[in-house]
């Protein structure tokens, strides 16, 4: 999602008294197998675009990997700094992504809604015969990938959203959502102290409470990787690198919970997870778009991420990391993380 929807659309310049309330998806049409939206699952037809620096969109591309998408769903990166125009595409040569011809991804908004009043956020799935918005509806992209996208994943995909367990994951996802995914941004844009004060409680109460239910257990519910993973992973993975110091959300790193610590540093170094991460994206967007929190825009040199390659010992847990499936295979050429962004 972009942080233009993250904070008030003018807060990259002021903020209002008004505590932070995340924007709902404007577009939820939906990519089905039966196409009862008018968008069929289709091979070829539809591009995923992300920012690498974007939670919300680190989980398109988690799941994207996992279930071995990538032959049938093709990939657009945009820059993680954006203009006035928000995210573009000038990481591709001349400025303008290959497959949709546009150099800004609000082009495939207007295209579809001329005028919509939203803001221009990843991740957004485009139509690519007509290079339209499909839909950015963020909650929706992954659960469909995983159940609706089935006929085009790989040999020996996860079950990412077991029909068996999905209110235990519905209901998780959500305490997640409430008081860390969002959690952390209600901290970081909030105007006034007692705003900020409750966010940051919530922040750290649901970290306690993560912690304590993963001390036992190797993942979040059963014992395999589920949507609900991949959704704390996103936010985990970018919190001592910017939402402890850039959020103000300091009662202590990720790096000091050993329970945590673990539990990230597992998911990152299997094959799907690290291998989306962008730290460099994630440094530089944060610190050089929000301008509003951090006016001189310097980025800053730490924290190391060299830890992130140490052994985590998870797996004395138990638990099988894809159920009966197997890993992904290697990053599809093109698409790898630059080595300045990786440990």
């Amino acid at each position: 999602m972009t942080d233009t929807e993250d904070q008030p659309q003018d807060g990259n310049r002021a903020y209002g008294r008004k505590p932070f309330k995340r924007s709902r998806s404007h577009f939820t049409d939906r990519i089905t197998a039966d196409g009862r939206d008018g968008w069929p699952v289709e091979a070829g037809r539809y591009r995923l675009v992300v920012s690498r620096a974007c939670p919300w969109a680190g989980r398109a591309l988690v799941s994207r990997r996992l279930l071995g998408l990538e032959p049938a769903l093709s990939l657009a990166v945009t820059d993680p700094l954006q203009d006035d125009r928000s995210w573009r595409f000038t990481l591709d040569e001349g400025g303008r992504d290959p497959v949709l011809g546009i150099s800004h991804l609000s082009e495939a908004y207007e295209a579809r809604e001329p005028g919509h009043p939203g803001g221009v956020s990843v991740p957004a799935v485009v139509d690519t015969p007509t290079r339209v918005l499909v839909t950015n509806d963020y909650q929706q992209i992954t659960l469909d990938l995983a159940t609706e996208w089935t006929a085009l994943h790989r040999p020996g995909a996860p079950d990412l959203y077991p029909e068996r367990l999905r209110d235990e994951i519905d209901s998780v996802m959500d305490d997640v959502y409430q008081d860390l995914n969002s959690g952390v941004y209600r901290a970081g844009f909030a105007s006034a102290q007692d705003a900020y004060e409750a966010a940051y409680a919530g922040v750290f109460r649901r970290l306690d409470l993560l912690s304590d239910r993963l001390a036992g257990q190797r993942y979040l519910v059963g014992d395999t990787i589920t949507e609900a993973d991949i959704r704390l992973f996103t936010t985990l993975v970018r919190f001592d690198a910017v939402y402890h110091g850039h959020f103000k959300c300091n009662r202590a790193k990720i790096a000091e919970d050993p329970v945590l610590w673990a539990y990230v540093r597992d998911l990152y170094q299997t094959p799907g997870f690290g291998d989306t991460v962008d730290f460099d994206h994630i440094k530089r967007h944060y610190y050089q778009v929000h301008t509003g929190i951090n006016p001189t825009g310097i980025v800053p040199l730490g924290p190391g991420t060299a830890g992130w390659l140490t052994p985590h010992h998870r797996e004395q847990l138990g638990g099988r990391p894809f159920g009966d499936g197997t890993p992904p295979g290697p990053v599809p050429p093109g698409e790898e993380v630059p080595a300045r962004g990786r440990p």
